[in-house]
């Protein structure tokens, strides 16, 4: 399944150069106690262009997600920061990967009450980060493992950031591998030994599918960035993403209709002509830059566009700007507004509308063109002193966003988010 679900993740390390006494400087610790981050997101959608049932059918799903995030200090220049949680959803579409199993009549508009309608992701993500004594200079490693049902991910990666110009200039390297595997679960009525003598339709039910004989997919990632100080109210940055990606791209229980094939139906749930096929292999080219600047000491500007491509045929642009409002000390408001467009991928087809003969297809609207409007607004409350106490911790900061998408296919989305950051004393 796929979502647009969005978690809001907060800066996890600071530092800063001090002086005491008799002009001797020290540096200051990288992170001077232990943080932990509480983060909680509920997403919920619902549309009619349901990838599983071949474009057209229910898209309802909800999703929770809880995740903890713990910064620990090692030593004076290293941080270690664990990030885990969990994915739980329960998706309208994919109980469709078998929509027999339930006691409602077979359809792509009503959901299965089987198996297939829930699942959960868990992940584990740790990171190291190193600060040269004059923080001028940081190195990541990390590594990232996640598992559901269906798929396996195990990732790695590190990072190489440089700080000049007394800290105006940044510039960043990070590489990323993630090695994925599948367990597919393709829909019932391609699987080994099934028959079902409620099947209508003229002819005999001869589906063109093969399981697919490549599991894996591997991804390779390199992001260059470069941050700049320009004034004492504005700030810019630039990023340059290059993801290639190999072996099964394709979703195995996402089903396709073909043009030159006859329709089969159990009760009112068409049978799959197939599963999507996809190239094995993808590459994509984001581009994109930031402006932050400063009016006064209420309010403050945000903006963001990238420009994306990939050799699917895919091209987009996204924009975006977010006003931080602060209403006090403690308090700041943010509405935000993103637009984003993107051109249909070369390989997507509307249900029905796809040759047999076509060496690729899929109708997953998530690769059709579309416009989204997104909009929303947030409020922060950040307690420096962590005058506030639960335990042993002090609260430095809590956060609530929602968000709003709409996209020109029909799909609908809401997004809630909550987190809470906490210093152990």
């Amino acid at each position: 399944m796929k979502k647009i679900g969005i978690l809001v993740f907060f800066g996890l390390i600071s530092w800063t150069g001090i002086s005491q006494g008799n002009n001797q400087e020290y540096i200051k610790k990288v992170l001077e106690t232990t943080e932990v981050e509480l983060l909680y997101s509920y997403y919920s959608q619902d549309g009619d262009n349901a990838a599983v049932t071949g474009g057209e059918g229910t898209e309802k799903l909800t999703d929770m997600t809880p995740t903890i995030v713990v910064s620990i200090p090692i030593g004076e220049d290293n941080v270690l920061s664990l990030d885990a949680g969990i994915s739980a959803y329960t998706s309208a579409s994919s109980s469709n990967i078998n929509p027999f199993d339930g006691n409602n009549s077979a359809s792509p508009w009503v959901e299965s009450s089987g198996a297939s309608r829930s699942d959960v992701l868990t992940y584990f993500h740790p990171t190291f980060t190193h600060s040269s004594k004059d923080r001028n200079v940081i190195v990541s490693g990390n590594m990232a493992v996640s598992a559901e049902y269906d798929y396996f991910s195990f990732g790695f990666g590190g990072g190489y950031t440089h700080l000049m110009n007394e800290k105006n200039t940044e510039l960043g390297i990070i590489g990323q591998v993630y090695l994925d595997t599948y367990n597919p679960q393709y829909p019932i009525e391609l699987r080994e030994g099934f028959f079902d003598s409620r099947i209508t339709g003229t002819g005999t039910y001869s589906p063109l599918f093969n399981e697919f004989s490549e599991l894996k997919r591997n991804t390779y990632s390199i992001s260059l960035n470069f941050s700049q100080i320009i004034t004492k109210r504005l700030q810019a940055s630039l990023s340059l993403d290059m993801i290639f990606q190999e072996g099964l791209l394709s979703t195995p229980h996402q089903r396709v209709y073909l043009q030159d094939r006859n329709d089969f139906f159990i009760e009112e749930f068409q049978l799959a002509d197939n599963v999507e096929k996809l190239p094995f292999n993808r590459f994509k080219v984001p581009i994109g830059g930031r402006i932050a600047y400063y009016l006064n000491e209420l309010l403050s500007l945000r903006t963001y566009f990238r420009y994306y491509y990939d050799d699917w045929g895919v091209t987009a642009y996204t924009g975006s700007l977010e006003i931080p409002i602060k209403i006090s000390d403690k308090f700041t408001v943010y509405p935000m507004y993103r637009y984003y467009t993107q051109t249909a991928s070369d390989y997507f087809y509307p249900k029905e509308t796809a040759l047999s003969t076509y060496e690729y297809y899929t109708s997953d609207y998530d690769l059709s063109a579309f416009n989204s409007n997104q909009y929303g607004f947030g409020i922060t409350y950040r307690d420096i002193f962590t005058q506030s106490k639960v335990w042993k911790f002090g609260l430095k900061s809590i956060s609530f966003r929602f968000n709003q998408y709409e996209r020109t296919t029909g799909l609908s989305a809401s997004i809630f988010e909550l987190g809470a950051k906490f210093i152990m004393d």
